[in-house]
Protein backbone atom coordinates (compact mmCIF):
# COMPACT_ATOMS: atom_id res chain seq x y z
CA UNK A 1 0.00 0.00 0.00
CA UNK A 2 1.45 3.39 -1.21
CA UNK A 3 1.08 6.12 1.04
CA UNK A 4 0.36 9.74 -0.14
CA UNK A 5 3.49 12.46 0.57
CA UNK A 6 3.02 14.68 3.10
CA UNK A 7 2.56 18.10 1.91
CA UNK A 8 5.31 20.19 2.38
CA UNK A 9 5.13 22.93 5.08
CA UNK A 10 4.52 26.17 4.35
CA UNK A 11 7.38 29.07 4.37
CA UNK A 12 6.54 30.93 7.57
CA UNK A 13 9.74 33.48 6.27
CA UNK A 14 8.54 37.32 6.84
CA UNK A 15 8.18 39.18 4.23
CA UNK A 16 10.79 41.27 3.73
CA UNK A 17 10.65 45.02 2.22
CA UNK A 18 12.95 46.32 -0.50
CA UNK A 19 15.76 48.84 -0.32
CA UNK A 20 14.11 52.54 -0.51
CA UNK A 21 16.66 52.70 -3.30
CA UNK A 22 15.25 49.84 -5.54
CA UNK A 23 11.75 51.00 -4.83
CA UNK A 24 13.13 55.11 -5.59
CA UNK A 25 14.62 53.64 -8.67
CA UNK A 26 11.85 51.79 -9.76
CA UNK A 27 9.08 54.49 -8.74
CA UNK A 28 11.46 57.14 -11.40
CA UNK A 29 11.06 54.56 -13.85
CA UNK A 30 7.34 54.29 -13.62
CA UNK A 31 6.55 57.90 -13.17
CA UNK A 32 9.01 58.05 -16.49
CA UNK A 33 6.76 56.10 -18.99
CA UNK A 34 3.32 56.60 -17.71
CA UNK A 35 3.75 60.53 -17.96
CA UNK A 36 5.61 60.81 -20.87
CA UNK A 37 3.00 58.09 -22.54
CA UNK A 38 0.82 60.31 -21.25
CA UNK A 39 2.32 63.70 -23.35
CA UNK A 40 3.18 61.53 -26.33
CA UNK A 41 -0.74 60.50 -26.78
CA UNK A 42 -3.01 62.67 -25.44
CA UNK A 43 -1.37 65.84 -23.72
CA UNK A 44 1.14 67.15 -26.13
CA UNK A 45 -1.41 66.63 -29.48
CA UNK A 46 -4.49 68.64 -27.23
CA UNK A 47 -2.15 71.02 -26.72
CA UNK A 48 -0.39 71.58 -30.13
CA UNK A 49 -4.18 71.79 -31.84
CA UNK A 50 -5.32 74.72 -29.10
CA UNK A 51 -2.55 76.76 -29.79
CA UNK A 52 -2.71 76.30 -33.63
CA UNK A 53 -6.68 77.12 -33.21
CA UNK A 54 -6.13 80.19 -30.82
CA UNK A 55 -3.27 81.90 -33.26
CA UNK A 56 -5.69 81.60 -36.26
CA UNK A 57 -8.10 83.21 -34.37
CA UNK A 58 -5.85 85.71 -32.90
CA UNK A 59 -5.05 86.17 -36.68
CA UNK A 60 -8.62 86.62 -38.11
CA UNK A 61 -9.29 88.99 -34.45
CA UNK A 62 -6.28 91.16 -33.44
CA UNK A 63 -8.64 91.91 -30.61
CA UNK A 64 -9.20 88.17 -29.42
CA UNK A 65 -8.03 87.19 -26.14
CA UNK A 66 -6.50 83.88 -25.81
CA UNK A 67 -8.29 81.24 -23.61
CA UNK A 68 -6.47 79.78 -20.68
CA UNK A 69 -6.63 75.81 -21.28
CA UNK A 70 -5.06 73.51 -18.86
CA UNK A 71 -3.49 71.55 -21.52
CA UNK A 72 -1.74 74.92 -22.69
CA UNK A 73 -0.06 74.79 -19.04
CA UNK A 74 1.39 71.93 -19.03
CA UNK A 75 2.15 71.75 -22.60
CA UNK A 76 5.91 72.14 -22.45
CA UNK A 77 8.95 69.84 -21.85
CA UNK A 78 9.47 71.74 -18.67
CA UNK A 79 5.88 71.43 -17.13
CA UNK A 80 6.71 67.24 -17.95
CA UNK A 81 9.50 66.77 -16.26
CA UNK A 82 8.13 68.99 -12.93
CA UNK A 83 5.06 66.84 -13.09
CA UNK A 84 7.53 63.32 -13.16
CA UNK A 85 9.01 64.73 -10.33
CA UNK A 86 6.61 65.58 -8.38
CA UNK A 87 4.64 62.53 -9.09
CA UNK A 88 8.36 60.42 -7.98
CA UNK A 89 8.39 62.23 -4.81
CA UNK A 90 4.66 61.76 -4.00
CA UNK A 91 5.47 58.18 -4.70
CA UNK A 92 8.71 58.44 -2.21
CA UNK A 93 6.53 59.67 0.81
CA UNK A 94 3.78 57.30 0.28
CA UNK A 95 6.36 54.52 0.33
CA UNK A 96 7.70 56.35 3.65
CA UNK A 97 4.62 56.85 5.48
CA UNK A 98 3.70 53.13 4.55
CA UNK A 99 6.20 52.15 6.68
CA UNK A 100 5.85 54.45 9.87
CA UNK A 101 2.70 53.27 9.75
CA UNK A 102 3.57 49.28 9.75
CA UNK A 103 6.36 50.16 12.99
CA UNK A 104 3.37 52.27 14.46
CA UNK A 105 1.12 49.13 13.95
CA UNK A 106 3.91 47.13 16.68
CA UNK A 107 2.96 49.48 19.12
CA UNK A 108 -0.56 48.27 19.69
CA UNK A 109 0.78 44.40 20.12
CA UNK A 110 2.52 43.67 23.63
CA UNK A 111 6.21 43.08 22.61
CA UNK A 112 7.25 42.12 25.98
CA UNK A 113 4.66 41.13 28.81
CA UNK A 114 4.89 42.66 32.04
CA UNK A 115 2.11 41.86 34.28
CA UNK A 116 0.81 45.02 36.28
CA UNK A 117 2.86 44.93 39.90
CA UNK A 118 5.29 43.27 38.50
CA UNK A 119 8.61 44.81 39.14
CA UNK A 120 11.68 44.19 36.68
CA UNK A 121 14.83 43.59 37.95
CA UNK A 122 18.32 43.38 35.87
CA UNK A 123 18.58 39.64 36.56
CA UNK A 124 15.12 38.68 34.82
CA UNK A 125 16.54 41.11 31.89
CA UNK A 126 18.00 38.71 29.81
CA UNK A 127 14.50 36.61 29.93
CA UNK A 128 12.65 39.74 28.62
CA UNK A 129 15.24 39.94 26.04
CA UNK A 130 14.69 36.34 24.89
CA UNK A 131 10.75 37.44 24.48
CA UNK A 132 11.77 39.73 21.38
CA UNK A 133 14.47 37.27 20.16
CA UNK A 134 11.51 35.25 18.54
CA UNK A 135 9.69 37.95 16.82
CA UNK A 136 9.91 37.87 13.05
CA UNK A 137 13.22 39.49 11.40
CA UNK A 138 11.15 42.37 9.78
CA UNK A 139 10.00 43.44 13.50
CA UNK A 140 13.47 43.07 15.18
CA UNK A 141 14.61 46.21 12.94
CA UNK A 142 11.57 48.08 13.86
CA UNK A 143 12.45 51.27 15.90
CA UNK A 144 10.19 49.86 19.28
CA UNK A 145 12.50 46.18 19.16
CA UNK A 146 15.82 47.70 19.09
CA UNK A 147 15.05 50.05 21.56
CA UNK A 148 13.75 47.40 23.75
CA UNK A 149 16.27 44.98 22.93
CA UNK A 150 19.41 48.03 23.65
CA UNK A 151 17.75 49.06 26.76
CA UNK A 152 17.42 45.28 28.48
CA UNK A 153 21.02 44.87 27.63
CA UNK A 154 21.79 48.32 28.94
CA UNK A 155 20.05 47.62 32.54
CA UNK A 156 21.33 43.92 32.43
CA UNK A 157 24.81 45.18 32.19
CA UNK A 158 24.68 49.05 34.57
CA UNK A 159 21.81 48.19 36.69
CA UNK A 160 20.99 51.45 36.29
CA UNK A 161 17.21 52.79 35.50
CA UNK A 162 18.52 55.91 34.90
CA UNK A 163 21.13 54.43 32.35
CA UNK A 164 18.21 52.25 30.52
CA UNK A 165 15.77 55.29 30.44
CA UNK A 166 18.65 57.36 28.87
CA UNK A 167 19.60 54.49 25.84
CA UNK A 168 16.26 54.36 24.94
CA UNK A 169 15.97 58.14 24.29
CA UNK A 170 18.97 57.76 22.35
CA UNK A 171 17.88 55.19 20.24
CA UNK A 172 14.74 57.31 19.47
CA UNK A 173 16.82 60.29 19.06
CA UNK A 174 19.20 58.49 16.49
CA UNK A 175 16.08 57.11 14.99
CA UNK A 176 14.45 60.70 14.80
CA UNK A 177 17.71 61.67 12.64
CA UNK A 178 18.17 59.07 10.27
CA UNK A 179 14.06 59.81 9.03
CA UNK A 180 15.17 63.13 9.21
CA UNK A 181 18.06 62.27 6.68
CA UNK A 182 15.88 60.09 4.64
CA UNK A 183 13.95 63.19 3.32
CA UNK A 184 16.63 64.67 1.99
CA UNK A 185 15.84 63.55 -1.54
CA UNK A 186 12.54 65.08 -1.34
CA UNK A 187 13.99 68.36 -0.51
CA UNK A 188 16.15 68.26 -3.60
CA UNK A 189 12.81 67.30 -5.57
CA UNK A 190 11.26 70.26 -3.86
CA UNK A 191 14.08 72.72 -4.67
CA UNK A 192 14.86 71.43 -8.11
CA UNK A 193 11.17 71.61 -9.45
CA UNK A 194 10.96 75.56 -9.39
CA UNK A 195 14.63 75.71 -10.76
CA UNK A 196 13.14 73.62 -13.59
CA UNK A 197 10.39 75.81 -13.70
CA UNK A 198 12.80 79.13 -13.56
CA UNK A 199 14.87 77.09 -16.63
CA UNK A 200 11.83 76.93 -18.75
CA UNK A 201 11.07 80.62 -18.06
CA UNK A 202 14.53 81.55 -19.00
CA UNK A 203 14.60 79.37 -21.98
CA UNK A 204 11.00 80.55 -23.36
CA UNK A 205 11.68 84.00 -22.97
CA UNK A 206 15.18 83.92 -25.17
CA UNK A 207 12.43 81.53 -27.91
CA UNK A 208 9.92 85.09 -27.50
CA UNK A 209 12.94 86.97 -28.05
CA UNK A 210 13.80 85.80 -31.11
CA UNK A 211 10.54 86.04 -32.87
CA UNK A 212 10.54 89.74 -31.49
CA UNK A 213 11.25 91.12 -35.79
CA UNK A 214 8.08 89.82 -36.80
CA UNK A 215 6.91 91.90 -33.91
CA UNK A 216 7.44 94.94 -35.72
CA UNK A 217 6.05 94.01 -38.85
CA UNK A 218 3.22 93.49 -37.05
CA UNK A 219 2.92 89.63 -35.98
CA UNK A 220 3.14 89.27 -32.16
CA UNK A 221 1.84 85.35 -32.33
CA UNK A 222 5.30 84.16 -31.64
CA UNK A 223 6.34 86.57 -29.21
CA UNK A 224 3.10 86.17 -27.00
CA UNK A 225 3.03 82.24 -27.73
CA UNK A 226 6.48 82.24 -25.89
CA UNK A 227 6.23 84.29 -23.21
CA UNK A 228 3.12 82.65 -22.04
CA UNK A 229 4.75 79.20 -22.22
CA UNK A 230 7.38 80.87 -20.46
CA UNK A 231 5.62 82.12 -17.46
CA UNK A 232 3.35 79.00 -17.21
CA UNK A 233 6.51 76.93 -16.79
CA UNK A 234 7.02 78.74 -13.43
CA UNK A 235 3.33 78.68 -12.60
CA UNK A 236 3.36 74.83 -12.78
CA UNK A 237 6.59 74.89 -10.97
CA UNK A 238 5.01 77.00 -7.92
CA UNK A 239 1.91 74.89 -7.73
CA UNK A 240 3.45 71.85 -7.68
CA UNK A 241 6.07 72.71 -5.18
CA UNK A 242 2.69 73.95 -2.67
CA UNK A 243 1.31 70.72 -3.08
CA UNK A 244 4.71 68.64 -2.17
CA UNK A 245 5.47 70.98 0.79
CA UNK A 246 2.38 69.65 2.20
CA UNK A 247 2.45 66.46 2.22
CA UNK A 248 6.24 66.51 3.23
CA UNK A 249 5.26 68.06 6.48
CA UNK A 250 2.56 66.55 7.10
CA UNK A 251 4.82 62.82 6.71
CA UNK A 252 8.03 64.53 9.01
CA UNK A 253 5.14 65.18 11.52
CA UNK A 254 3.88 61.71 11.27
CA UNK A 255 7.33 60.32 11.66
CA UNK A 256 8.01 62.72 14.64
CA UNK A 257 4.92 61.51 16.19
CA UNK A 258 6.04 58.23 16.05
CA UNK A 259 9.10 58.70 17.63
CA UNK A 260 8.01 59.98 20.56
CA UNK A 261 5.17 57.81 21.04
CA UNK A 262 7.56 55.22 20.84
CA UNK A 263 9.64 56.65 23.56
CA UNK A 264 6.27 56.98 25.69
CA UNK A 265 5.49 53.35 25.11
CA UNK A 266 9.18 51.78 26.52
CA UNK A 267 8.41 54.01 29.06
CA UNK A 268 4.79 53.01 29.97
CA UNK A 269 5.51 49.19 29.05
CA UNK A 270 9.41 48.87 30.64
CA UNK A 271 10.66 51.47 32.58
CA UNK A 272 8.64 52.11 34.79
CA UNK A 273 8.44 48.38 36.14
CA UNK A 274 12.00 48.37 36.37
CA UNK A 275 13.47 47.83 39.88
CA UNK A 276 17.01 47.81 41.80
CA UNK A 277 17.15 46.01 44.64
Amino acid sequence: MVTAAAPAPRSTRPVKYPSEFYVNLVALIVTILVVHALYVSWITPTGDEIVAAEQARLKADPDYVPQRSFFLVINATEQEVEIIHFIWALLILGYKAVLVRRERKLLERELIHVPEGIKVLPEDAKDYARQLEGLPDQDKSSLVVRALQRTLDRFSSTRSIRDSAETSKAVCDSEADRLDSGLAMIRYIAWAIPAIGFIGTVRHIGDALLQAHKAVTGDITGVTSGLGIAFNATFVALMLTLILMFFLHQLQQAQESFVHDTDHWIDQHLIRHMQVR
